[in-house]
């Protein structure tokens, strides 16, 4: 078989949808904002915005980030990032959007040994600056990073950009459910945290000395999707994975339940006239997660009976189960119970397991 029959029918596997699990990025499409629903939401204090998305732009006040239908060809939705007022970073100042990839993710990189594998990183970028930006990659184990550069050539474009990032042979990856890899985008960082491209270098590096600084242009826009990055030195088309596998794996890091009124959440029993233990259980999370909740709830029970709860307890969290008491009062000793949102469509009880 000739080489240009093989290319093609590598290509044609891709273009079929095989060889999955590709990408080590998550809702690298942006599809998934669990937390948000694609509303405009500020982006100037560091905090997970979209799925398994984190970042801020501290320097360039009135900043926002949303979920965008704006987007390349072949994808539904973008990040967008919007700067408020412009301003230049001073030397400490961090501005970006980035993923934190988990160590089993990144495991069979082998990176620290002789054997480390190079990897590539796509993504489409579209902004209203044109210019050299950057970014970098680092790790969460090893002060270690790789500095790249791409060029946004037109302005309000969508670009598709390739990096190929040779495998680090030195250092200390982490290969278990923690913190493996942080995938940088810089926004206009300070000089503290940019440095030469194209090696891995000692220190923790967010982007490159004299890249484009986006936050000083006051409303300059910025979108990114199709964020990809896959083992080897070969850049191959975007995974696009079934609605379900990406919201699977956005829960394993995040969970919101609610959303409607009287969405029944957890199941239990009246242990006391005043408390309902319930027990919810859900596919592995990364971590025991850290529950949190707003809105009003309640504790369904008896005769379609409606007590109020004057709070959630919550015990007992594994990767795998939580324990949620509804509080209240007015309970039979034994009946069955669900705790609900109490006729409130903006009620929520989250899981946060993200690194």
């Amino acid at each position: 078989m000739s080489k240009a029959r093989q290319l093609a029918d590598l290509g044609n596997v891709y273009d079929d949808g095989a060889l999955s699990n590709r990408n080590r990025i998550i809702n690298g499409a942006m599809v998934f904002d669990q937390r948000n629903g694609g509303s405009s939401v500020a982006f100037t204090s560091a905090a997970y915005k979209l799925d398994r998305w984190v970042g801020a732009v501290g320097t360039a006040t009135g900043t926002t980030i949303q979920r965008s239908t704006t987007s390349a060809t072949g994808f539904s939705n973008s990040a967008l990032i919007t700067i408020g007022t412009g301003a230049s970073p001073v030397a400490g100042a961090v501005n970006r959007i980035y993923q934190v990839i988990e160590g089993y993710n990144i495991s069979d990189f082998a990176w620290g040994t002789a054997s480390a594998s190079a990897i590539t990183l796509s993504f489409w970028v579209r902004s209203s600056v044109t210019g050299t930006f950057s970014g970098a990659l680092y790790g969460a184990s090893t002060i270690q990073s790789y500095p790249f550069t791409y060029t946004i050539s037109a302005a309000n474009t969508f670009e598709q950009k390739t990096i190929i990032i040779s495998g680090p042979t030195t250092g200390t990856w982490n290969s278990t459910n923690g913190a493996g890899v942080y995938v940088n985008f810089d926004l206009g960082s300070g000089s503290t945290f940019k440095t030469s491209a194209g090696s891995w270098t000692t220190g923790t590096y967010i982007g490159v000395t004299g890249s484009t600084n986006l936050c000083e242009t006051t409303g300059a826009t910025f979108y990114l999707t199709g964020v990809q990055l896959e083992i080897g030195d070969t850049s191959t088309p975007f995974e696009h994975e079934p609605y379900s596998v990406t919201l699977q794996k956005c829960q394993r890091y995040f969970q919101k339940l609610g959303g409607s009124n009287y969405a029944r959440l957890f199941a239990g029993f009246c242990a006391s006239t005043t408390e309902a233990p319930c027990t919810y259980v859900f596919p592995e999370m990364r971590a025991a997660p850290t529950a949190g909740s707003s809105g009003t709830f309640a504790v369904y029970h008896g005769a379609h009976i409606v007590s109020t709860a004057t709070y959630l307890g919550v015990s007992a969290q594994t990767t795998t189960s939580i324990g949620v008491s509804g509080n209240t009062s007015g309970l039979t000793v034994g009946q069955g119970a669900l705790i609900i949102t109490n006729n409130d469509s903006s009620a929520r009880f989250t899981l946060d397991a993200e690194l």
